[in-house]
């Protein structure tokens, strides 16, 4: 076998296990904001409640075989579904292609998958469910772990974006920023370091400002602003092009 063909095959298995994970993250984001259980209850049609077989619960394929509609009822499916599945599928390929194969890689490839998570359920409902920065502050403490020798930039990561925001949170009475996104910058600066995190921080709000005020001018988008969405674009960007990125503006002193 070649190594090109390898790579493929390689990055087709890694591909198909970010759907399937991708199919989880969809559960979580119908059933976080309304506090209903991600592992008791068997998935089900939103509509006639008709119980899912194993069969209507395969990622992407399912929905183009059932042409986006339930078995039974025929409601449309929201095109969520197959859209989560193949973003967090590409994330992942993309991640494995600049990150190479190693743990780092696969705890950076469950960031994304809560990044993801996080950002469509703050974009409605304007919170970040505290479990998802828990989960990432697991995945900060784990990476600590394995770069336990580099600890003070992870602690001071830990601090530095999230004690900026938080001195906004605190100055604007929590109109200027949310308290979930003071906790996003906490533990997402564990995980990636003071560096990459404030690189993040300026990434996310930069993308965030010309974003909304673009949507303000065309949808009339009100000013109240989601900033989980583009804080978890900027964290995402810092993990994959940070490094060569601020080893190239050092360069220039």
């Amino acid at each position: 076998m070649t190594i090109e063909l390898y790579n493929i095959i390689f990055y087709i298995w890694i591909f198909l296990f970010g759907i399937v994970i991708g199919s989880f993250l969809n559960v979580c984001i119908l059933r976080i904001p309304i506090r209903e259980s991600i592992a008791k209850n068997r998935s089900h049609c939103m509509k006639c409640g008709y119980q899912l077989k194993w069969y209507d619960l395969i990622p992407l394929f399912s929905y183009l075989f059932l042409g986006g509609r339930c078995r039974r009822c025929k409601t449309h499916i929201s095109l969520q579904y197959p859209i989560i599945e193949g973003v967090n599928g590409l994330l992942y390929v993309l991640i494995f292609a600049i990150k190479g194969w190693n743990l780092e890689t696969v705890i950076y490839c469950f960031l994304a998958s809560a990044l993801l998570t996080l950002s469509v359920i703050d974009f409605r409902t304007y919170e970040i469910p505290f479990g998802i920065n828990v989960f990432i502050f697991v995945l900060g403490i784990a990476h600590l772990l394995l770069c336990i020798s580099d600890w003070k930039q992870y602690l001071i990561g830990f601090l530095l974006v999230s004690g900026i925001f938080e001195i906004i949170f605190l100055a604007s009475k929590g109109r200027a920023i949310g308290g979930g996104d003071v906790k996003l910058m906490a533990v997402a600066g564990l995980l990636i370091g003071w560096k990459l995190a404030y690189l993040a921080m300026i990434a996310g709000c930069v993308i965030g400002s010309v974003t909304h005020l673009i949507r303000m001018k065309i949808t009339k988008e009100g000013h109240k602003l989601a900033m989980g969405p583009y804080l978890s674009i900027g964290i995402l960007l810092a993990v994959l092009w940070g490094e060569p990125l601020l080893s190239w503006y050092f360069s220039l002193f």
